[in-house]
């Protein structure tokens, strides 16, 4: 596997696994939470809220269960100033380096659970600093390219995108970390449905998975992002698209 977009296609068809594990409400609710507590609880004026919502809305979450998230996020939540945001490193099988976004009330509970999950699945967890330079932190936003075409994309460019390019049948616009939301605003603007917007994680280079390697390192990710406290987990894996999409069982 090269690029980002296959292992994000992957994702989303494990999202609707989890959703029958009762797992995708919590990861939902922890994106708006996110999203407002980053750029308020208007819609309008806040894009990556607005995606974040629209998603939930589209899996069925309840209105309560949405504006409980938003009041979390924008300090109406009685919780909300112990919420941290935590960056763990480390590595998986196969010599894979990993990190792992969490939101947590608990940063002891929540690093003794990575800890343990990596261990558990022959990864390991290490100090700060020791995989992070392997990654550049990019916005990230997905679109179809099989509804749109590089002109409909202009207004990302206009808005201060650095790049598109088109993989696996998706468009991968990718921006400065600052530049997201006004990017993300932009498409909105001009009438473009986005599949997906976040800040990532984007490896410099990618290291081969021996295909023994392969069920061990998706078991991983799979038992990581299983934790409600974990958001996001980036790889810099490099796997044969036939192999991952056999053994992740989609």
């Amino acid at each position: 596997m090269s690029g980002h977009s296959k292992w994000a296609s992957i994702k989303h068809k494990k999202a609707i696994v989890d959703s029958r594990r009762g797992k995708l409400f919590t990861k939902l609710a922890r994106a708006i939470t996110t999203a407002a507590r980053d750029g308020g609880g208007d819609l309008e004026g806040n894009p990556a809220l607005q995606l974040a919502v629209q998603k939930a809305k589209d899996a069925s979450m309840p209105k309560d269960n949405i504006e409980r998230a938003i009041a979390k996020g924008t300090g109406e939540g009685a919780d909300t100033d112990a919420i941290e945001d935590v960056l763990y490193e480390g590595y998986g099988p196969g010599g894979v380096a990993m990190l792992i976004e969490a939101m947590t009330e608990n940063r002891n509970r929540t690093g003794a659970d990575v800890r343990h999950v990596l261990g558990k699945h022959g990864g390991s967890l290490g100090e700060p600093g020791t995989v992070a330079y392997l990654f550049d932190k990019r916005g990230l936003i997905i679109v179809d390219a099989e509804r749109y075409g590089e002109d409909d994309l202009m207004p990302a460019i206009e808005a201060g995108a650095e790049d598109i390019a088109e993989e696996d049948g998706v468009f991968e616009v990718l921006t400065e970390p600052a530049q997201l939301t006004p990017v993300l605003a932009a498409l909105v603007e001009a009438g473009v449905d986005v599949q997906s917007s976040e800040l990532a994680w984007l490896p410099k280079a990618r290291v081969p998975v021996e295909e023994d390697d392969v069920a061990k390192l998706m078991r991983l990710i799979d038992a990581l992002e299983d934790n409600d406290d974990v958001d996001a987990v980036h790889a810099n894996f490099d796997i044969d698209d036939e192999v991952l999409e056999r053994v992740a069982g989609v």
